[in-house]
């Protein structure tokens, strides 16, 4: 009964049309479709109406119907807003008497950026008498982020954004990317073919038209790429399992559950070996009767940043704060307050690994429709957040812009979004920020720990020397990767100490206490040499300014091994001598290359002796000479040195490293003098 009352009602806004479907030439899986669709339609679960309503329109393109209902179910997806305003501009054109029809459709010409026209659709709708007020009241806020929508796209940044690749992103749904500080480790949310569970419906049992589960997948970084990812089967059930968060180090993943009698809570899961563990829900008061869905914690581990439904917020969802108590539980929530929660959603918050700088999503504020990506920081005075700024277009658009997270050195963002031309239904999208902010204010000091060439988990204890020798921060290094971030603040120094077996191998001291900007460290530990303490100098260089450019210098410091290498002239004698004082600085801008021959004008050059060492490249520089090149650019002089001796060694005994900043060859004295070596 009620799916015919259903029918009569879309039916009836056509009654002024030439033509009415008629089921009656139809076949019978197509009236079962159409039964299910309507169902889902009247529960507006329009998601998983629309691949229906798109099937049996595509078979009968003349029904008004059908086209209206695709139409209404298409401004739902992201990849179909186009379809959408085609649709529902027909249906407009032939009855404005369509119930909301004109809101309808101001909403897929906002979607699909044309807002002049939503403007005036949506002025349609507020002055016309068959409004209700609820309907004014969603066509006001509508009007909101249309006008929002066009300033944004009128002053885009220069932030560019890149779907991450077939590797990654399936025809099936990835979405939540949640990554470590170093973006070593990359896990996400999947839902599709290869989910566990298959298709269910919402009580968990099998359904052929129910929703594929969800299941937790994981990838690491190998030489810079994301590898194939892998389900973490320690986790994943057969219901749905959904990654929320990773902590900066990667040692604790906050996933999402709802058992359906607790409205959904987060849960923790620690990285023990190469396995997740059984997730268990946290402990203290973050978790409530109410949905908690979202969290993200801070690099100290000391407090947790959480959205939920609770009552006593500002409106819908609201983002807290919670302390880590003396009994491992969390407690102290604190609403964040109305400088970042408003009467709308506020969801999805990421805390950065400067511990200041908070990303979150709103349906408030200056939204350009539904949820787009805020970013606040947090005053060191009194620890609230004060000052909100939308990120604006491109990152954010018309549609929801959720589940932003950055790297730690502030260049690389991440999140998920089902925009046209994608992989499948939701895909994971790299974002190259270009903010033009100062760089974050933090140290973060990485590296690999390996035993007998195989990755071990290492303990890891960091102290604050300037305080004490307070310990700061415990953490392992990945069983699976060997890999390991420690991310440490401003104005302290510290002593970072490496232990397996029970038996300490090293300690490292980092002077951070006059940091300005971002700085880097990589310490690679390997268990087979014998206990050392304090044998890696520790380079801290703050921000420097050349010719009024603020510039960051990024030190890496490694473990460095002698070798039998003999000089075969001045210049590679030179070179290795620069390679002891300044080997592991590295500089924006600034890049080395093993050099193998130089040239004015054009010669015959051949290097068959040297294939095996990589591409060779001719590069024309200011200077008029073309240097022929080997092997690509090296980010430091040691790096780089390293390469040179493998050409020497294959017989190019002339190579040399040369050193080019901003595209111009440069000395290395020069690099001295600018300040860039100190």
């Amino acid at each position: 009964m009620k799916k015919l009352l259903l029918l009569f009602i879309i039916l009836n806004y056509f009654t002024t049309l030439a033509q009415i479907t008629n089921t009656g030439k139809w076949r019978r899986t197509e009236k079962d479709s159409l039964d299910n669709a309507l169902l889902l339609y009247d529960e507006k679960n329009y998601l998983l109406a629309l691949p229906i309503f798109d099937n049996i329109y595509n078979h009968h393109p003349k029904e008004e119907f059908l086209k209206y209902s695709y139409g209404k179910c298409a401004l739902y997806r992201a990849d179909k807003y186009e379809d959408a305003y085609n649709l529902l501009s027909e249906i407009y054109a032939k009855n404005k008497k369509v119930q909301d029809i004109q809101y309808d459709l101001a909403s897929a010409a906002h979607y699909t950026d044309k807002f002049d026209e939503a403007l005036t659709l949506i002025d349609a709708y507020l002055i016309n008498k068959r409004t209700s007020p609820e309907g004014k009241k969603n066509g006001e806020q509508l009007k909101r982020y249309i006008n929002n929508a066009k300033y944004f796209v009128s002053k885009p940044t220069t932030a560019k954004i890149t779907n991450i690749g077939s590797v990654i992103n399936t025809s099936a749904a990835e979405y939540v990317p949640t990554i470590t500080a170093d973006e070593s480790m990359l896990v996400f949310t999947y839902s599709g073919e290869k989910s566990k569970g298959g298709r269910m419906n919402a009580f968990l049992q099998p359904e052929k038209n129910g929703q594929y589960t969800e299941d937790i997948y994981m990838s690491v970084k190998i030489n810079d790429k994301y590898s194939t990812p892998f389900p973490l089967d320690s986790i994943n059930t057969i219901g749905n399992d959904a990654a929320i968060s990773l902590s900066h180090d990667g040692n604790i993943l906050f996933i999402y559950r709802d058992n359906g009698d607790d409205h959904g809570d987060i849960y923790q899961s620690n990285l023990v070996g190469t396995n997740f563990s059984t997730p268990t829900k946290l402990k203290g008061q973050v978790n409530s009767y109410s949905w908690d869905g979202h969290c993200s914690l801070s690099p100290d581990g000391q407090l947790l940043y959480f959205s939920s439904e609770r009552g006593g917020g500002f409106g819908g969802r609201d983002i807290y704060r919670a302390q880590l108590m003396a009994d491992s539980t969390w407690g102290n929530i604190k609403n964040l307050g109305d400088s970042v929660n408003t009467a709308f959603d506020d969801d999805a918050p990421y805390i950065h690994p400067d511990g200041v700088t908070l990303y979150f999503s709103s349906k408030g504020r200056s939204s350009m429709g539904g949820y787009d990506v805020f970013k606040t920081s947090m005053s060191l005075l009194d620890s609230t957040f004060k000052k909100t700024e939308n990120l604006g277009y491109p990152i954010n658009n018309t549609g929801d812009d959720r589940y932003f997270v950055l790297s730690a050195d502030g260049k690389t963002g991440y999140y998920s979004s089902a925009k046209k031309g994608g992989q499948g239904l939701y895909d994971l999208y790299l974002i190259e920020t270009n903010f033009g902010d100062p760089k974050p204010a933090l140290y973060m000091v990485k590296g690999k720990t390996t035993k007998n060439n195989q990755n071990v988990a290492a303990k890891i204890v960091v102290e604050i020397t300037s305080n004490n020798n307070k310990i700061y921060k415990t953490l392992k290094s990945s069983a699976i990767t060997g890999q390991y971030v420690v991310i440490l603040p401003p104005n302290a120094t510290y002593k970072i100490k490496y232990s397996y077996d029970k038996v300490e191998y090293k300690s490292i001291d980092v002077d951070a206490s006059k940091l300005v900007g971002y700085a880097e460290k990589d310490v690679d530990i390997n268990f087979d040499f014998a206990p050392v303490k304090d044998t890696v100098k520790t380079i801290v260089t703050p921000t420097v300014a050349i010719t009024s450019t603020v510039a960051v210098v990024t030190t890496k410091t490694l473990q460095v091994v002698k070798d039998n290498f003999v000089p075969r002239n001045k210049m590679q004698e030179k070179i290795m001598a620069y390679v002891e004082k300044y080997g592991d600085i590295s500089y924006d801008g600034l890049d080395f290359r093993v050099q193998i021959a130089a040239y004015k004008f054009p010669k015959n050059y051949t290097y068959k002796h040297l294939k095996h060492l990589g591409k060779v490249e001719n590069i024309l520089l200011d200077d008029g000479i073309t240097r022929i090149t080997i092997g690509g650019k090296f980010n430091t002089i040691r790096k780089a040195f390293t390469h040179n001796k493998k050409v020497v060694l294959a017989g190019q005994t002339d190579a040399f490293v040369t050193a080019i900043y901003k595209g111009k060859r440069v000395y290395l004295e020069e690099l001295e003098k600018m300040g860039i070596f100190k």
